[in-house]
């Protein structure tokens, strides 16, 4: 437990804008880029006309557009952008503190609009409420950005574990929730998969869970 809570605090500092690049890096511009893509009213007479999955692809399409190919930085981005909080409870065990850690995010007004037109039922079993699944598009591409980096990074366990953290502190869930661990593992299969094929597309790897659990009905 306590090297899991190191690496999540390596990991959180690793991503720190200010160890990233300047105040206004590359990656901020992205994830206001993004959140104002999806904060927009363009996105809300998408999500009239298209399935919330389908608005997964689109939201990728964007990112990948946004930085022409770069496939690792444009997951980077899009975990950020859409993680529905702006900071996250961060704790260190050696002098028994916590702390508000800030996340890389757009302004409160597109942060909070972003939010509200995040796709929130692309899985079967979505919760049918106005949050649903919104929370897991951070882990899927989250995950998604380690599976494809793995040459660089091997953390897909400790993301995982970061991403629950802050959800249970949040209070977000009460216990495990293993469709979040689900998610967690189609995302660093589509990473693995991207970098062999640069035309998938989230959903056709996200179906797979659906899939999955109609074979055990039929």
């Amino acid at each position: 437990m306590k090297a899991k809570t190191l690496s999540i605090i390596a990991l959180i500092f690793t991503l720190n804008p200010t160890n990233i690049h300047s105040q206004q890096s590359d990656l901020s511009k992205a994830v206001n880029y993004l959140s104002e893509f999806i904060a927009s009213d363009y996105f809300i007479e998408l999500k009239k006309e298209t399935s919330d999955l389908a608005l997964v692809d689109t939201i990728y399409l964007r990112a990948i557009d946004y930085y022409q190919n770069d496939y690792a930085e444009a997951l980077l981005s899009l975990t950020f952008t859409t993680v529905p909080y702006r900071e996250v409870p961060l704790k260190i065990p050696l002098f028994n503190l916590r702390l508000s850690y800030p996340l890389i995010s757009a302004d409160e007004q597109t942060f909070k609009r972003k939010n509200e037109n995040l796709p929130s039922r692309f899985l079967h079993d979505s919760p049918e409420n106005d949050f649903g699944d919104k929370d897991k598009i951070a882990h899927f591409f989250g995950n998604a950005y380690i599976g494809y980096a793995e040459s660089i990074l091997d953390l897909a366990d400790v993301f995982g574990y970061f991403v629950e953290a802050f959800e249970e502190d949040f209070k977000a869930q009460s216990k495990i929730d293993f469709r979040d661990i689900e998610v967690n593992w189609l995302g660093v299969l589509f990473g693995n998969l991207l970098e062999e094929n640069k035309k998938i597309l989230p959903s056709e790897v996200i179906i797979t869970r659906s899939l999955r659990y109609s074979s055990f009905v039929l």
